[in-house]
């Protein structure tokens, strides 16, 4: 095939080239490349291709930082500009609006960003035993495997914990079960000693004393702590120290959350904050009102809210989470303003929905899937404002669209937050109004 012109770019940061009316989407190309490629899937209305050459470069281009790029599959958008990788975010929240919900907000909402290397409070590492590479492996998948990269460092962990691949190898590899441990899971979280590195290893097989005499030396050694997971979420505890304990706070706000490494927390702390302080600014929380925080995990939200004098019930699906957030709550002396139940909102229904009794605003912040069975219980123009926090701008699209043309809301403001900086990963906010009010500052 002749090389392709590159025109845009779509949500998952490939590039765009048409070719006879017919989408060509080319991994590793930016806008106005004009690129050489292999096509390795062929659909009727369009092809899937990755760049073999590039024949003009664009000045958006930068040379990837990690070694590894290209193949891990943890990062795909390093060889692009990190200032431009916040405005092709901010185009992709955009056209999904346009595209999927026929709406354009009325302000556009500054980009909240922060760190792009060494950013990652939590992540999800892959672990196999490869004797034909070496012995243990510890990495993410491979791009579109599930093979794992054979990697020794990660420029968006924490620089301590790059560091310690080759050392964490060695002592998998050590261990009586190395081939029976899946997955190692990282959480960071925050003390006055400063940052609380937890590693979660997966077992599928029980350790011996030698492995936990193992595991202690090497947590005392680096300074992080160990904890096993021999089944779901309710069976992870801590091995060394026996005391372990995880927790991050809001300076902002005066509130300090326990949690679990297990537990969801946001990724990139340094954005959550800012995050947190654009959604509180955007929903204006007083005292008097009664505000409902749907899918409201730890109180990441909730709290915040309750601080400004506002009464808030957190609603969420996870009955451990609930418990954590009440107890978080009580700590924080907010439980007579922050309350907390549990209940599905992908089953919500406008007699469920109604049974909580009447609000005034709401936050909603739910998973990939968004909260469509939500957003149609709610009353019709019935709340004065909804901050919407997303994860995918398509759902929200989708979710804003009943929000505006069949609730009778207005899509007053949006914008995005690079959470995952060098993913095409899209963090989003958005604010819903019943009636048309100033311009605010963004």
């Amino acid at each position: 095939m002749d090389p392709v012109v590159i025109t845009a770019l779509d949500q998952e940061g490939r590039g765009i080239a048409r070719v006879d009316g017919k989408a060509i989407f080319v991994e590793g190309a930016l806008i106005g490349e004009r690129v050489a490629i292999e096509v390795y899937q062929r659909k009727p209305n369009y092809e899937r291709a990755r760049a073999v050459e590039i024949l003009n470069h664009s000045a958006l281009r930068v040379t990837p930082r990690c070694r590894y790029f290209g193949t891990c599959g943890g990062c795909s958008l390093q060889h692009i500009d990190a200032t431009a990788q916040v405005a092709v975010k901010q185009r992709v929240l955009e056209d999904a609006l346009w595209h999927i919900g026929r709406l354009r907000p009325q302000q556009l909402l500054a980009p909240i960003h922060g760190p792009s290397w060494g950013y990652r409070q939590r992540a999800r590492l892959s672990v196999r035993d490869v004797p034909k590479k070496g012995g243990v492996l510890i990495g993410f998948r491979e791009r579109k495997s599930t093979y794992v990269t054979d990697m020794s460092s990660c420029e968006v962990l924490p620089p301590n914990i790059s560091a310690l691949l080759p050392a964490l190898r060695a002592l998998i590899g050590r261990l009586s079960i190395h081939d029976r441990i899946p997955q190692i899971e990282l959480a960071r979280g925050e003390s006055a000693d400063g940052p609380v590195d937890v590693l979660v290893l997966r077992i599928l097989a029980a350790l011996s004393p030698a492995d936990e005499l193992e595991l202690a030396a090497f947590g005392d050694l680096h300074r992080v702590h160990l904890w096993t997971q021999t089944g779901g979420p309710a069976t992870v505890l801590p091995l060394h120290p026996r005391d372990s304990h995880l927790g991050y706070a809001l300076p902002d706000f005066g509130v300090h959350f326990d949690f679990d490494p297990t537990d969801f927390t946001q990724v990139n702390s340094d954005v959550n904050r800012v995050l947190v302080r654009r959604a509180i600014g955007l929903l204006d929380p007083a005292p008097g009102e009664r505000i409902a925080d749907f899918f409201c995990g730890l109180g990441n939200f909730t709290l915040p809210i309750a601080r400004h004098g506002a009464s808030v019930i957190g609603i969420e699906g996870s009955a451990s989470l609930v418990r954590r957030a009440t107890a978080n709550s009580a700590a924080n002396g907010l439980a007579a303003l922050a309350q907390f139940t549990t209940a599905n909102l992908f089953e919500v229904t406008v007699e469920s929905l109604a049974a909580l009794g009447p609000f005034d605003k709401a936050l909603i912040d739910p998973p990939r899937e968004g909260a469509i069975e939500l957003v149609k219980a709610l009353p019709a123009g019935g709340l004065s404002r909804i901050v919407y926090v997303s994860c995918n701008p398509a759902t929200l699209a989708r979710d804003a669209s009943v929000l505006v043309n069949e609730q009778r809301y207005t899509l007053r403001a949006a914008g995005i937050a690079n959470m995952f900086p060098h993913t095409a990963h899209v963090e989003s906010i958005a604010l819903f109004e019943r009636d048309a009010m100033p311009a605010i500052a963004g």
